[in-house]
C-alpha cells in the first residue's frame, strides 16, 4: 500500500471554490479508486488543500490516473489562476499505521506533524516508533504514520485527530509526562513543522 499526498497552495480566498468544484467531481473520480482523506489548513500554511488518494502501489497509480483523466469530469473544473503551488508525495506506512480513508469520524480537526530525519535513520526511527506509539494511543488515536518514497525525502509524517484545539493541548500535555511520550528520536531529527488542518464535508476521515 502507498498514499499519494497532493498539496495544494491555493490564491487567498479560493478554498471554499475548490472544495466545491471537488465535491462536485469527485464521484466521478471515485469510480476508479476511493479518496482517502481531504483537508485544508487552518493553522499554519494558509490556503492550502491537502488530498490523499492510497493505492496499491505506482503502478496502479499510474493505470488509474491515467484512466481518471479520460473522464470527462475529471479534474475538476478549476481555472488555472486558482493555483499556486502543486506538491505530491508517495508515503509508505509504517507498519503500525492502520489503513487510512473509509468513513472513520475521529475528529473535527487534524494535526499533521511533519519530520525530516537525517539519511539513513527512518528504520531506526519506525521501530523507536513503533514501541512508543501504544502507549501514545490510550490518549487519543493515531491516524496516520509514513514516510516519504518520492518528494521530499528522509520526510515523517504522523497526524492526529482531535475534537478541537482545546483537546489537542490538553492531550499532548498529558502525554508529555509520561515516560514513553514523545519518542526518543531527537538525535536524528533534522527539522519538525505541523499544521492544523479541517476536514471537508466530503473527506472519509472526519
Amino acid at each position: 500500500m502507498i498514499y499519494e499526498v497532493r498539496t495544494y497552495t491555493l490564491q487567498p480566498g479560493s478554498v471554499p471554490q475548490f472544495e466545491e468544484n471537488f465535491a462536485a467531481a469527485l464521484p466521478h473520480r471515485e469510480k476508479y479508486s476511493p479518496l482517502g482523506a481531504f483537508w485544508h489548513t487552518e493553522i499554519g500554511p494558509l490556503n492550502q488543500v491537502i488530498h490523499v488518494w492510497p493505492y496499491e502501489d505506482l503502478e496502479e497509480r499510474t493505470r488509474i490516473r491515467a484512466e481518471a483523466a479520460k473522464d470527462d469530469h475529471w479534474p475538476p473544473a478549476n481555472p488555472p489562476e486558482m493555483y499556486v503551488h502543486q506538491q505530491s508525495e508517495i508515503f509508505i506506512p509504517a507498519p503500525f499505521m492502520r489503513p487510512l480513508g473509509g468513513d472513520q469520524a475521529l475528529g473535527n480537526l487534524y494535526e499533521m506533524r511533519s519530520y525530516t530525519y537525517k539519511v539513513g535513520s527512518m528504520p531506526k526511527v519506525i521501530d523507536i516508533w513503533k514501541d512508543a506509539v501504544p502507549a501514545r494511543e490510550e490518549f487519543s488515536p493515531l491516524a496516520a504514520a509514513m514516510y516519504t518514497e518520492t518528494g521530499g525525502l528522509n520526510k515523517w509524517v504522523h497526524i492526529w485527530p482531535y475534537k478541537d484545539l482545546e483537546e489537542r493541548n490538553r492531550i499532548r500535555g498529558e502525554a508529555s509526562k509520561t515516560a514513553t511520550w514523545p519518542p526518543p528520536t531527537r538525535e536524528f531529527l533534522v527539522s519538525q513543522e505541523n499544521k492544523i488542518l479541517v476536514p471537508s464535508s466530503f473527506s472519509p476521515m472526519h
